[in-house]
């Protein structure tokens, strides 16, 4: 529970993966535009997975009254997963989820991005990227769509803690050039130019203005 809501928990230190915070993003074509995170949770955060956990479960409370006619999924489907286990399409989580909980939270209104040293003033979009760490706020609820029953997370406001190694892909300058040496070859100075095929240095020939040939053949 945070600022005495059920539903509601402020993270741990989390990592974030597939931060879409500066810019909504569809999932899939048609369906709405929303900001999003997905937070690699610690293991050994214990107290982090207890309050979600309990908050998991005072929305499942909430939506078996409001929205389930009082029946509750035998299995409840959350947005809590094993990072050490499989995807639902039987693929592995990638090695940054190993040790993690993880767990996707999207939100139809731009979150606020601050530094845990300013938590007035929100963050350049070129500091906000997949790989830094961060405390995050986030709201559960219950949901019911085309039939199916389940518990969705909502995304409040992110608050970084530290810088990381970015996951998204592409590689820094640092490391691309890392063993390149920090003095560049002068260029080859360029050959003198060779008219008539005249070996250089050599001295130029003399043409018989009017028999056009060498002097002297």
């Amino acid at each position: 529970m945070y600022q005495n809501i059920p539903t509601k928990v402020l993270t741990g230190e989390v990592r974030l993966s597939y931060a879409n915070l500066t810019t909504p993003r569809a999932v899939q074509q048609g369906q709405d535009a929303k900001y999003s995170v997905t937070l690699l949770i610690p293991k050994t955060d214990t107290a982090t997975k207890a309050n979600i956990d309990a908050s998991i479960e005072a929305a499942a409370q909430d939506a078996q009254g409001k929205l389930w006619s009082g029946i509750r999924p035998p299995v409840l489907p959350t947005p809590l997963h094993d990072g050490d286990g499989v995807r639902e399409n039987g693929t592995p989580y990638g090695p940054e989820c190993k040790g993690c909980w993880v767990m996707t939270a999207s939100t139809k209104n731009k979150p606020q991005v601050v530094h845990q040293s300013d938590v007035n003033t929100e963050l350049a979009p070129q500091d906000i990227y997949s790989g830094m760490y961060a405390r995050v706020t986030i709201n559960f609820f219950g949901y019911m769509s085309n039939g199916k029953k389940g518990v969705g997370c909502g995304l409040g406001n992110v608050m970084k803690t530290r810088d990381g190694e970015p996951l998204a892909g592409g590689a820094s300058a640092a490391s691309d050039f890392a063993s390149v040496g920090n003095t560049v070859a002068a260029p080859a100075a360029p050959a003198a130019p060779n008219h008539g095929g005249v070996p250089a240095g050599a001295a130029p020939l003399q043409i018989n203005p009017l028999t056009g040939q060498p002097m002297g053949v």
